[in-house]
């Protein structure tokens, strides 16, 4: 790879400067809830997970256009994407899953009884449309039957039960009109809103257009896109927590704080700056102001006129509590704040998972594009 790679948040950037109107910012911060994060997600964390997954998923399609051309074909298909992700096994695993499950689902709508479900599981016939596609490309392919090895493996997805835990822990105290909105945001995803979804990535503009089965695809890899980054940044949000004790508390990312310093300030306030000492000027109170000698003297034993009549007293303590209230209330603010997401948390995802050291370096993609790690696949 060239040395002269943009940043992944360039990639970003340039990204969302040529969006369309199209936006899924309120479904996201629906599915985020869903994922782990806070009940009222942040808006601008949610617009950053938006741009970073609609990036990846245009990124992709350039891919797969490039191996359906050089297939001969006139669309993307299915194929084509399974084909980029051959090399992660665990993902493609979980996608054939997800592929056998639609094929379930169709079979349910159409009233199949539940032993023929379970007696034609891989069968070839065309309810079983999907699974069958997957599996006959990935035969024409695999060298060495690890890739059709997956279909007959039962093994348990380690990620998908931690999200699961997390879901059971999130919900233990909830109410029942918290857990009501928290079914109702695990069921959304990008496929019930199809044409919204297609008209996001602009497949109309494409000259190789995806099919109705890449479709299903890049919706299912979307919304694993958005709980990996809710997976990575709770991550983050978790190590960047002070804990009493610990001798590496100190070592914080220099990228971390300089996100927090710089992008956050209106939302961290002053956890987002270093602390510094005790004894620092900027921890030092301003002294208090006193009167001049000669106004002091001149006005000894006289009650100040603002303090007689009607207002006075009264409205310097009405004053000072409104002051309390909206203090109260930015301080309440706040707290609720600091339990969701932040986008530096995001950011500090993005740059541990694209790094080639660190805890997260096993889970980088083996794709680049534009600097940036494909964290779908």
């Amino acid at each position: 790879m060239s040395s002269t790679v943009a940043s992944p948040m360039s990639a970003v950037a340039s990204s969302s400067s040529g969006r369309k109107s199209t936006s899924f910012t309120l479904e996201l911060q629906s599915m985020m809830f869903s994922l782990g994060d806070a009940r009222r997600p942040l808006h601008e964390t949610a617009i950053l997970v938006e741009d970073i997954v609609h990036t990846q998923l245009i990124n992709l399609l350039q891919q797969a256009a490039e191996v359906s051309q050089m297939r001969g074909a006139r669309v993307i298909s299915a194929e084509d994407l399974l084909f980029l992700m051959r090399k992660d096994k665990k993902k493609l695993r979980r996608l054939l899953k997800y592929m056998f499950f639609r094929d379930y689902k169709s079979k349910i709508v159409k009233g199949i009884e539940e032993d023929d479900l379970l007696e034609d599981k891989f069968n070839s016939n065309n309810t079983n449309k999907r699974q069958k596609l997957a599996q006959d490309f990935l035969n024409s392919i695999d060298q060495t039957g690890e890739l059709l090895a997956m279909f007959e493996d039962d093994e348990i997805d380690d990620v998908k039960q931690e999200r699961m835990e997390r879901a059971e822990r999130q919900t233990r105290t909830m109410d029942s009109v918290q857990y009501a909105e928290f079914c109702e945001s695990r069921q959304l995803s990008f496929s019930k809103k199809a044409s919204k979804f297609r008209d996001w990535l602009d497949c109309s503009s494409m000259e190789i257009k995806p099919n109705a089965v890449a479709m299903e695809i890049l919706a299912y890899l979307a919304y694993e896109t958005v709980a990996q980054l809710v997976d990575l940044a709770l991550l983050v949000k978790q190590d960047m927590t002070p804990k009493a004790g610990d001798p590496f508390s100190h070592a914080i990312s220099a990228t971390f704080i300089q996100y927090h310093n710089s992008t956050e300030p209106h939302l961290l306030g002053q956890s987002a700056s270093v602390k510094t000492s005790l004894d620092s000027p900027e921890n030092t109170p301003p002294p208090t102001p006193t009167p001049p000698a000669s106004a002091g003297q001149q006005h000894l034993g006289k009650t100040p006129s603002g303090a007689l009549g009607n207002g006075g007293i009264g409205q310097d303590s009405t004053k000072s509590k409104q002051r309390k209230r909206k203090k109260s209330t930015a301080a309440c603010g706040m707290e609720a704040q600091s339990d969701a997401i932040q986008p530096s948390h995001i950011r500090e995802a993005i740059r541990r998972y694209g790094h080639k050291i660190g805890p997260l370096s096993p889970f980088t993609s083996a794709y680049r594009r534009n600097g940036m790690t494909f964290l779908a696949c």
